[in-house]
């Protein structure tokens, strides 16, 4: 049979012939996933990196199988001259959005084998690759409509202008969150694995998560807090990013001296703080400074005032100068360590402990500053010092008892 009588017979017999289309079309769905959708599952199973693995799932290559049937039936739709258009129509409409859905998954598969990277440092690409997979739907509509109307896509296009308002209302956040993401990336504000702290939105843990709508934080209870990439433009944050850079947390701590146990020390009690190693040589110096000022003055001194003194409390502010200066935990250069006295009130003198931890990690931190601020609380009565608190039931009965 004569390539023209066997398309005569196929134009005269279209119940056979669609029959035999869709038979053809079912052997190259099959074909289509055992070669493309188990064969290139397979490959990627046999090799070591994961990163064929992430592409080959993005592809959907069982989905991307179902292109070689439509296919055929665009190329063979000619067979049926009465319903062609109708064929071709429903073939490219499918060819077109399969495509799209491919291209769209396979751009997600970018995005995780990108951030999968050693290299990878934060900086996301989601949200590009979402402005990417807008204008690829875009794109379909706009060819789907054309393919529909039998209109130009270019005439589609010059009508755009006519609901320009209108696609301005309904993608507005889209459009903010567009430009937001611009300036997220381009000033390098947030980073994926940022410790962010948003008070506006109760947030505070770490970003898992940026893309062109939204960025999601894991707080450090565990639940999600999930903030639209263009409110946080104009919500007031915190980014610890710069503190894990620079490598060192800070400690800003105060105990609270109690006013009434501040007095000057007399020799006796000089003396015995000058046996603690931290403050040796502080104390012998203001010792030889009393020593020479009595041995000069003699009996012109008539006032305890008279001359230079010491207090338990400045002993007691060298003593943790140079205990945090001789702590290994503490970064002692290019980070500011001191002691202050801020301003007394009702609840004592507080004495502000102000440094920098060498690591930046929650727990250690904290086990760091703890120990610290323990050591201080335990240390202070050796100074003649009591740390204030209010008082509480044992006090009460103490004093009950003592009456």
């Amino acid at each position: 049979m004569t390539p023209f009588e066997l398309s005569t017979w196929f134009e005269n017999h279209p119940v056979y012939t669609t029959l035999i289309l869709l038979l053809l079309s079912l052997v190259a769905l099959i074909i289509a996933r055992l070669v493309i959708g188990r064969g290139l599952t397979y490959l990627a199973g046999r090799t070591r990196t994961t990163y064929d693995d992430i592409l080959v799932r993005g592809l959907h290559p069982f989905r991307a199988a179902w292109l070689a049937p439509m296919i055929l039936i665009y190329t063979t739709a000619s067979l049926l001259p009465d319903y062609q258009i109708y064929i071709e129509k429903f073939a490219l409409f499918a060819i077109l959005w399969l495509s799209a859905a491919t291209i769209n998954s396979t751009l997600d598969a970018f995005n995780q084998i990108y951030e999968a990277m050693p290299q990878f440092s934060g900086v996301s690409i989601q949200g590009y690759l979402d402005i990417v997979k807008i204008l690829i739907v875009l794109v379909g509509i706009i060819l789907s409509i054309s393919l529909f109307t039998d209109k130009s896509p270019l005439v589609l296009l010059a009508g755009m202008g006519a609901i320009m308002a209108i696609l301005l209302l309904i993608f507005r956040d889209t459009i903010l969150a567009l430009v937001a993401s611009v300036q997220i990336t381009t000033n390098d504000l947030i980073k994926e694995g940022d410790w962010l702290e948003v008070p506006g939105f109760e947030a505070d843990g770490d970003v898992i998560n940026i893309n062109l709508h939204t960025i999601k934080i894991k707080n450090f209870d565990n639940t999600i807090t999930v903030i639209p990439t263009y409110k946080i433009v104009e919500e007031a944050y915190k980014n610890w990013r710069g503190m894990k850079e620079a490598g060192g947390r800070r400690i800003k701590r105060s105990l609270q001296i109690d006013l009434q146990s501040i007095q000057f020390c007399d020799r006796e009690s000089l003396v015995r703080l000058g046996k603690i190693d931290l403050v040796h040589e502080y104390v012998q110096e203001q010792i030889k400074l009393i020593e020479q000022f009595q041995n000069d003055k003699g009996s012109q001194i008539d006032s305890p005032l008279d001359g230079p003194q010491v207090t338990n409390l400045s002993v007691f502010r060298k003593y943790i100068e140079a205990y945090l200066k001789s702590h290994p935990a503490l970064h002692h250069e290019n980070m500011d360590l001191l002691v202050r006295e801020l301003t007394p009130d009702q609840t004592g003198l507080p004495v502000e402990i102000y440094g920098f931890t060498r690591t930046t990690d929650w727990l250690a931190y904290e086990s760091i500053q703890a120990d610290i601020i323990d050591h201080l609380l335990a240390a202070a009565p050796y100074f003649d010092l009591r740390v204030f608190q209010d008082p509480t039931g044992t006090d009460f009965s103490n004093l009950a008892a003592t009456s």
